[in-house]
Order: C-alpha cells, then structure tokens, then sequence
C-alpha cells in the first residue's frame, strides 16, 4: 500500500527483466511513468509490455527499447506500428470485449500495471478517469499497481474507482492529457458519409460510434433527432452539444437508462472538463460495455464503423494493409453482432470510396493477408459518399451489384470487369 508520492523513477523501480507490464492506455496513457521505464533499458532485459492504443509523446521505436522490451499488443496504435513490423513487438487479435478475460483467466497475467488516475476523493478513491475499458481488469490482476495521480485527470462515474489503499506506488505529476479533435480531420467526402449515415439512424436510437473523423461528421447531422441514447466503447467531443440540446437523452434505452454509457474516450479537454463528476456519464468496463447480450437489448441499436477495404461479397477488413497491421479488431464486432441482433438495429461500415492515394477501398478480393474482421455474415449497412446499400439477405451477386453502385465512379468500370471473371455476367 502507497503512503507517499515518489518519483516516477521510483516507482518503476518495481519492473524487473521478464515482467509483463500492462500500460493504461489512449489519454489516460502514463507517459510520464512509461518514459521513465524507458530510461531503465540498460537494467531490464525481456520485459514485455502489453496494452490497447497508448498516445502521447513516447517513442518506442529505438534499438534500445528493441534490447530490452517488447511491445505485446493488444491493439496496433500509431506508435507501434513500425515497431511491430520490424520485429520489436506483435499483435494479439482479440474481441475488445474478451480482452478482460485474457487477464481474469491468467492467459496473460500482469506482474505492473503502469496506470493514470483522477486525485483521491475524501474516500481515499481514485479514478481510471478517460479510460476504464480494460484497466479495470488490469488493475483487478496485476501484482504491482503504480499510478500517476493528475490532476488533469476527470473523476468519471461507472465502476473504474479504485482505492489509494490498493496502489503500491503512488506518484503525482500534473500533465495534460493528449487531445485528439477529430472535426479537423474532415473531407467533402467523409460530410457526405455523414449525412448519409445520418439519414439511416431513427428518432429513439442507441449509437455506438467507432474512432475516427467519419462518427463525428455524423453527430453533427443529428441536431433534428428526437431521443437518442449512447452506449458505445468510445466517446468523442461530439457527444457533447447533442447531450445539452437535449438530442442525446437516454430515456427510451433499455440498459442504463438516462445515462451516457462509454468504455473510454478521447478527444479535447472540453470532452475531459464535460465528464468530469458527471452523473449522466457512466465509463465501464469494456467486458459489460461490448458484451453483444448487453447491447442487443437496447432498440434500434445502431452502430456506425469503418473500414480499410471491402470486398465485393462484404468481408471487411478494418485492422491491416495486406501484411502490414494497421490497428486491431478492436469492438468492431461486438458492435456489429449487437446491433444486428438489436430490435429494429442497424449495423453500418462507412468509409470513404477512395484511399488519399485514389484507390478503391472497394475491392474484387482483399490484400494478399489482409484480416477480415467483419465477416460477410455478418455485414448489413455499407455507406460512401456515393450512397447507401443493405447487404443483409442479399446472394453474392447482389452484393456485388451494390457495391459497385456505391464505389467510387472511375474504379466502377474495373470492379464491374472483376465481377465478369467471377461470375460470367455483368452486373445489369
């Protein structure tokens, strides 16, 4: 048990050659924890570190991390995509609902779990703050806790408290949390998808909302709607104006009634001030939060997420380029399996018809290695910004008809050829 604050040099001190560490993961990342277990490289030989996306200012990528670490991931972040292909670390594939179990059932036991949480509150209580998802379960199985109490950090309500009592090592240190604003990062296409998502969500829906530019185009479309509920794995900023204008009230859902629910989030610190000590904001563990049983019980469930490419019968791939792992299976499945098992759901990919390169991310046959995350079973809704198409209950003739309706106009004639040699028709 944790009586004083050290440094962040001391208390990873607690690392040893051969430990598994988890590391709290996207703004919640202790990057001031991390670095200074970085600096212990010449004294630590085959510590493997494991975690979803970690942000913030750590650099990963050295020939001396490659000598004393490695990098066991659970989801690809940008900062260790490099290293994983040359050979400083590799992927887990891995439902983000069943990560916890990895923990809980010692596939994966924890000897540190390096985390960042809220200041105690007049119960000697800390929060897991931005992200509970699966530090939950780290923390309920890792051997040795060391926390990085900020400041910074909000007080989210949900079941991500944990007792100072229960932290070996404590240090404080006020950084700012990574910010990650997503309306920057918009195109002319990606507004179109938006809208055309948009239109497909009904008056009384639940939405979860995957990562990127593409769900947050959408929430600014929804300023008309009525009723609308939030239980997805992540949270962005664009949650918030719909929330206050009364869009977003969580009265007709079924699970947590009233109530925002997420597994973590990443966006500003306008996001961050908003959920601070806010009842109406429930962070969850990612095991309850993405269990298909749970989301299915809410109606008109409707999940929005994107791709990296999409083949012409509907498998989809959304976590590597080819060979090349790109990020993870993350919740995408959960998601997808729930909403369309949901009464009256929707499950919708949307991406954009070209790469920034101009190639179709609509495609005859995925990259040579290439993961499918979403199963052409499971595929219902796709969205481009040239439409919108259902595949569910469509033969794989259809599928391609659709498909290619909704590609982009100078990649159509050579998806239509792709479906000739398949086939032996056009698709008319």
């Amino acid at each position: 048990m944790a009586s004083t604050y050290i440094t962040a040099a001391e208390a990873v001190a607690c690392v040893q050659s051969g430990h598994r560490v988890f590391i709290h993961g996207s703004a919640a990342t202790p990057v001031p924890l991390v670095n200074a277990l970085l600096d212990k490289h010449e004294t630590l030989r085959n510590v493997e570190l494991v975690g979803i996306t970690n942000m913030g200012g750590i650099n990963f990528n050295t020939p001396e991390f490659k000598k004393s670490f490695y990098f066991n991931s659970l989801f690809v972040s940008e900062n260790i995509r490099a290293l994983i292909r040359e050979n400083g670390g590799d992927y887990v594939p891995v439902f983000l609902s069943q990560i916890p179990q990895l923990f809980n059932q010692k596939i994966l036991p924890l000897d540190v779990a390096l985390i960042q949480v809220s200041e105690p509150d007049a119960h000697g209580y800390c929060s897991l703050g931005t992200s509970v998802d699966i530090a939950k379960a780290a923390v309920e199985n890792a051997r040795i806790i060391v926390a990085m109490v900020n400041p910074k950090m909000p007080r989210t309500h949900g079941n991500g408290f944990i007792s100072v009592s229960d932290i070996h090592h404590l240090v404080c240190q006020e950084v700012e949390l990574h910010e990650v604003d997503y309306s920057q990062k918009s195109t002319d296409a990606i507004k179109t998808i938006g809208r055309h998502v948009a239109s497909l969500i009904e008056d009384g829906a639940t939405l979860q909302m995957g990562i990127g530019s593409i769900p947050d185009q959408v929430l600014q479309n929804l300023t008309g709607h009525k009723h609308l509920g939030i239980h997805t794995e992540m949270l962005s900023d664009g949650v918030i104006p719909l929330i206050k204008s009364g869009v977003i009230d969580n009265s007709l859902k079924k699970i947590k009634r009233g109530r925002t629910v997420t597994g973590f989030m990443a966006g500003t610190r306008k996001l961050y001030d908003f959920v601070h000590d806010n009842p109406k904001v429930l962070v969850l563990d990612i095991s309850y939060v993405n269990d298909t049983s749970i989301i299915r019980q809410n109606a008109k469930m409707t999940a929005i997420n994107s791709a990296i490419e999409i083949d012409l019968t509907g498998q989809i791939c959304a976590d590597s380029i080819g060979t090349y792992q790109f990020s993870g299976i993350g919740g995408q499945m959960d998601f997808i399996r729930g909403a369309s098992l949901s009464d009256g759901g929707k499950p919708i990919i949307a991406l954009p018809s070209i790469t920034s390169r101009n190639q179709s991310r609509i495609v005859p046959y995925l990259k040579e290695g290439a993961g499918v995350v979403t199963t052409r079973g499971h595929v219902h809704w796709v969205v481009t910004e040239y439409g919108m198409v259902n595949l569910f209950g469509k033969n794989l003739k259809q599928r391609g008809k659709a498909l290619i309706s909704i590609a982009h106009p100078s990649h159509r004639e050579a998806l239509e050829r792709a479906f000739f040699e398949r086939h032996g028709v056009m698709p008319l």
